[in-house]
């Protein structure tokens, strides 16, 4: 199997006996307790997988998140005693593909690993004859480096947001529902709520004004563009 996973918990009980479940399916672990010494590590090349608490001492679980994403985009879990709805949806916005309630099964972890990184597999290679960079009027969607920029200026984005505006630059026009939103940013076995997708497009909104993503009622949000996409 030979992937490497990271895991950034401050509690021994759960590192050790997490890492004896990975251990067992054959993956190599590296335990870490803070933050900081992760991100140490995260600066000097990236594992196969993520795997984050949020409660952790010094710099939390999300501001490790967040800068993992700004770098790369090796599936992250996050493991946490916060349940509410609120902090799952934080959790995915700021580029984690999977959140699980403390206290957990640890063979639910393993399910949910082996799926991630079956995703992972599953993925298209994008062809290297096709265009990098999506324009439409003001906004611009570079998908080899990641980067937006809306009326010239670059926008710092969550991987989620990204991801949304992508899809939206590519079929400009189309009217999403929030179900086809959900899984096409989330994924298909994603858990909460499609109050998820009224979220991203009200922090897209707040951070690229005058952005024409209109509100289909009843149904969803579409790009609105009425020039030539070049």
């Amino acid at each position: 199997m030979n992937q490497q996973i990271y895991m950034v918990e401050d509690d021994p009980n759960i590192r050790d006996i997490v890492n004896a479940y990975l251990k067992k399916e054959g993956y190599h672990v590296t335990l870490l307790e803070t933050a900081e010494d992760a991100w140490d590590l995260a600066t000097k090349g990236q594992p196969d997988m993520w795997i984050l608490d949020i409660m952790l001492p010094g710099m939390d679980g999300y501001e490790l998140c967040k800068k993992i994403r700004q770098i790369s985009e090796v599936p992250i879990i996050i493991i946490s005693a916060k349940d509410e709805e609120v902090d799952k949806i934080l959790g995915l916005e700021l580029g984690s593909d999977d959140y699980l309630t403390k206290p957990f099964s640890p063979r639910e972890l393993v399910a949910r690993i082996k799926r991630l990184f079956k995703r992972a597999e599953s993925q298209p290679v994008q062809k290297s004859d096709q265009s990098s960079v999506i324009e439409l009027g003001g906004l611009e969607v570079d998908k080899a480096a990641r980067i937006v920029k809306w009326q010239q200026q670059e926008i710092d984005v969550t991987s989620k947001e990204f991801e949304m505006l992508e899809i939206f630059a590519k079929q400009p026009n189309r009217a999403f529902s929030r179900e086809e939103l959900l899984t096409l940013v989330w994924g298909n076995d994603y858990f909460g709520s499609d109050r998820a997708v009224d979220d991203l497009v009200k922090r897209l909104r707040k951070k690229m004004e005058s952005l024409p993503i209109e509100t289909v009622w009843g149904h969803g949000y579409r790009l609105e563009y009425d020039g030539d996409q070049t």
